[in-house]
């Protein structure tokens, strides 16, 4: 993944899981999930990498499912950073587990259980990162997981950017 992305814009962070859900569109058919979310701000973000985060953590969240899954995300806003969750009732993860997941490549289950790379999460420890904020995870085995991220009120890209041009 480009950590660098672009420059940060105001985007409304309700189209972008709009997005992520219509990108996700056959998985949640196939699978019947109810993903919901609530009132989401505008913040100052990069859009594309914003999408690529909603979209592993919604992704995840239908991966690791039981009968009849739902997603909630939400938001809850301070005066310096807004806290989003992705909430989900799949299988959940351990307490000895909860940090390991955003490492590259790490997986808890065989390929042949839940295809994927394990990246998905340490991209979006790498996007978090990059805004600013912190990301973690809340779960218990059978009742779900919660992931949750800060994204600072005006974040600054930690690295990337544009470079302003110079004036002669």
């Amino acid at each position: 993944m480009d950590t660098q992305g672009r420059p940060f814009q105001s985007v409304d962070l309700a189209e972008v899981v709009q997005q992520a859900i219509a990108n996700l569109k056959s998985a949640i058919d196939e699978s019947g999930a109810q993903v919901s979310w609530d009132l989401l701000p505008v913040l100052a973000v990069d859009g594309a990498q914003m999408v690529q985060l909603f979209q592993n953590l919604i992704g995840n969240a239908l991966k690791f499912r039981r009968e009849r899954p739902a997603v909630r995300i939400y938001a809850v806003e301070d005066a310096d950073r807004v806290t989003f969750a992705v909430a989900d009732n799949g299988i959940g993860i351990s307490a000895e587990h909860l940090e390991r997941v955003f490492g590259m490549f790490q997986r808890l289950h065989t390929a042949a259980e839940y295809p994927g790379t394990g990246i998905g999460l340490a991209i979006c420890k790498r996007i978090v990162e990059r805004h600013g904020g912190r990301i973690w995870a809340v779960s218990e085995v059978g009742r779900g997981s919660t992931f949750c991220f800060t994204i600072p009120r005006v974040a600054k890209p930690t690295t990337g950017g544009v470079v302003p041009e110079a004036k002669g």
